[in-house]
């Protein structure tokens, strides 16, 4: 199922980035991007790095290595003893 799942994520955030503009011309800038970023097109590049990182996450999804990451991710949240 991983498997199944990370193809769909990489499928889904290369078209982010590859369609950024259709997608800035359907849902309009997000003022986020466009305050933070402060580049001409702030918004488009801010649809672009959310595709990177879908993209990403459905490396680790597909290789099955998303829950090592999340947990060295949340691990200094997590850690109570210590």
């Amino acid at each position: 199922m991983h498997i199944i799942f990370g193809i769909i994520a990489i499928a889904i955030g290369t078209l982010f980035v590859i369609k950024s503009e259709a997608l800035l011309n359907s849902f309009g800038k997000i003022d986020f991007f466009e305050r933070n970023l402060r580049t001409e097109g702030g918004s488009r590049l801010g649809y672009q790095l959310i595709g990177i990182f879908i993209v990403f996450i459905g490396i680790l999804a597909l290789t099955n290595m998303i829950g090592g990451f999340m947990e060295w991710v949340l691990s200094p949240l997590l850690r109570f003893n210590q």
